[in-house]
């Protein structure tokens, strides 16, 4: 885990793009920079990486280095490179203060273009430092932020940089911020265009590299711009930083995507909005969305794991270690504290299949998190394998609650069940012809069974997996299944009393067209039942979701997560009246559950 400090943000360049235009007169103190070294190393930091500004201009760089070394940790740089042009500042730092890591900017393959961005005649250093750099610390990152200036000469910077293998070529779209907002129409490209450029770059590296490298990577832009090196998709988090504090911050706080939007309307149903960063606010306040291209046919995950990272001692009795040593540092998506008998035991996810603003909402406001008591890949009976996790009675009454992580305490009910009651209640009333959508997994099957057996249904089980079928045939006689997709519903099954999607409606490929088909089956006064579960995390040790995450049917198979409320919008302007509606909660298992009555004629 990394830890970042800004140690000032004084440079000894101009960028054209610079986020600290307006604030290059301020640096840190020494003694402050000294204090949150050793808080870095309290929160648990693997490695503190120093940035600006320019980090390297401080006559305490050695100092610091030495510091964060004396600590056990490894030392890393954000920089221009400047300074580690000399020879003899490297050797120092890599080979007594345990430089690890740098991320270094270069804008271009050529003076001319390099100083068109930086506005600074500093090309030949900046490459004299790669090479010192290259091959004697194990993580290289040469960014290359692009603007208006350099978007056109990306390749004349591959050619330049392929002779170092042991590196890794990153491309990022700027941010418009500090400078780069100000003259937004001079610095900033058009994103659609940015993005082919980039394309272009990372395939014209990938055909020419050796099997060594160099490696590629890209940020700031949207993934359905970028098809085939979504993987390749590189900012803070996947650099495994956690926290971060600015020059005029007393704490540390976490690492955060509040820069870049996923405009709702456009990548609401996109499967790549997880890791992807969508735009940056401030070019999506100018440009729009427009370029966007939401990805809807590929499935996205349904769960994530916490592992544990460190436990906090917490003797009975003792004061919360967390409300006495500061709040701020934890992201309150992305960990949770449990408590254990005389300890808090800190878990982090470091997922990237759910952006930020989902974690979070996982967590807090649905508050879908879980234990996992099994030691399965993945938990297929919910009410045995899984116990719900709440907030402790104790930090609910906490005035730092809005802005802490939370410990974590197991529930003693079964929600999981409790909540399957309703549906259970349902379904041992049915009566008529009965369209099950989605049956593949057959979980209400066993209650339909009954139903049938005592004449008062007849059932119909559509779904596009020949081998489920066959299996659900050998074992339930008494049912007809059709192999087919709910979208494409044809009128020879006729007419039904009633149609189920039970679990299978966030399995849907194209939900609308698929609740058309549906609703054109169904008769008037005939009842529709929605039930499907949202996205939850799984509290697990390390090595439990390592294995599981490795395992080979770890499969996609949801297109989304949809709650209760998701899907009603779906259906506004369907001739249905609800009946019945079961939302997800702090308090409740993560199925929601819709129930509708058909009204009338579907609208031409």
């Amino acid at each position: 885990m990394k830890a970042l400090i800004k140690v000032g943000y004084a440079c000894n360049e101009n960028c054209t793009f610079c986020h600290t235009a307006d604030i290059r007169h301020l640096d840190d103190t020494s003694e402050r920079i000294d204090w949150k070294i050793d808080r870095a190393k309290r929160l648990g930091a693997s490695m503190v990486v120093l940035s600006g500004g320019e980090p390297t201009m401080r006559p305490e760089l050695s100092r610091w280095a030495r510091r964060i070394a004396g600590h056990g940790l490894d030392f890393g740089l954000v920089t221009n490179g400047l300074m580690l042009s000399y020879r003899n500042v490297v050797d120092e730092l890599v080979g007594e203060c345990r430089l690890r890591y740098v991320y270094m900017s270069l804008h271009g393959g050529a003076p001319k273009v390099h100083g068109s961005v930086v506005r600074a005649d500093t090309f030949h250093k900046a490459m004299q430092a790669i090479e010192n750099l290259h091959g004697r610390i194990p993580d290289l990152t040469i960014n290359c932020v692009i603007t208006t200036a350099n978007v056109k000469h990306l390749l004349g910077l591959v050619d330049r940089l392929l002779p170092f293998e042991d590196l890794c070529i990153k491309f990022s779209m700027t941010q418009p911020k500090g400078a780069a907002n100000r003259a937004f129409d001079v610095i900033v490209p058009e994103v659609a265009a940015c993005a082919a450029r980039v394309n272009e770059a990372i395939a014209y590296g990938l055909a020419k590299r050796s099997e060594r490298g160099p490696r590629f990577a890209h940020d700031g832009l949207p993934f359905c711009l970028l098809p085939g090196y979504e993987h390749l998709y590189d900012d803070l988090k996947t650099h495994r930083y956690a926290t971060m504090i600015e020059a005029d911050e007393d704490d540390f706080v976490p690492v955060d995507d509040v820069a870049k939007i996923q405009p709702e309307e456009v990548c609401g149903d996109c499967a790549l909005r997880g890791a992807c960063p969508g735009l940056y606010r401030g070019y999506h306040e100018i440009h729009g969305a427009g370029a966007l291209r939401p990805v809807t046919d590929r499935p996205r995950a349904n769960s994530y794991n916490f592992v544990p990272e460190r436990d906090l001692a917490r003797p009975p009795g003792a004061p919360c270690p967390i409300r006495a040593d500061g709040t701020s540092p934890y992201d309150r998506g992305r960990t949770l504290l449990l408590r254990l008998k005389d300890r808090m035991r800190l878990f982090r996810t470091e997922t990237r299949d759910f952006s930020d603003e989902e974690l979070l909402a996982t967590k807090e406001s649905a508050g879908q998190i879980y234990l996992d008591v099994s030691t399965k890949l993945a938990p297929d009976d919910f009410a045995k394998d899984l116990r719900k996790l709440r907030p402790a009675a104790e930090c609910e009454a906490c005035p730092e609650r809005p802005r802490c992580t939370g410990a974590w305490e197991p529930v003693p009910a079964d929600v999981f069940t409790r909540d399957d009651r309703d549906v259970m209640a349902i379904l041992a009333n049915l009566s008529g012809r009965v369209l099950d959508l989605g049956c593949g997994e057959g979980p209400y099957l066993e209650a339909l069974a009954r139903r049938a057996a005592e004449g008062h249904i007849t059932y119909v089980g559509v779904d596009p997996d020949p081998q489920r079928l066959a299996v659900l045939a050998s074992r339930h006689p008494f049912a007809q299944f059709v192999e087919g997709r709910a979208e494409e519903l044809g009128e020879a099954l006729g007419t039904f009393d009633h149609v189920l999607a039970l679990r299978s409606v966030n399995h849907l490929e194209d939900p609308a067209r698929a609740f058309g088909a549906a609703i054109a089956r169904l008769r008037p006064g005939g009842t529709l039942l929605l039930v499907d579960n949202v996205a939850f995390g799984l509290v697990r040790s390390r090595a439990h979701a390592a294995r599981a995450e490795a395992a080979p049917g770890n499969r996609f198979e949801h297109f989304r997560n949809d709650d209760a409320a998701r899907t009603a919008r779906r259906l506004e302007d369907k001739p249905l009246r609800l009946l019945e509606r079961r939302d997800i909660g702090r308090e409740t298992s993560n199925q929601w559950m819709l129930r509708y009555e058909r009204t009338g004629e579907m609208p031409s």
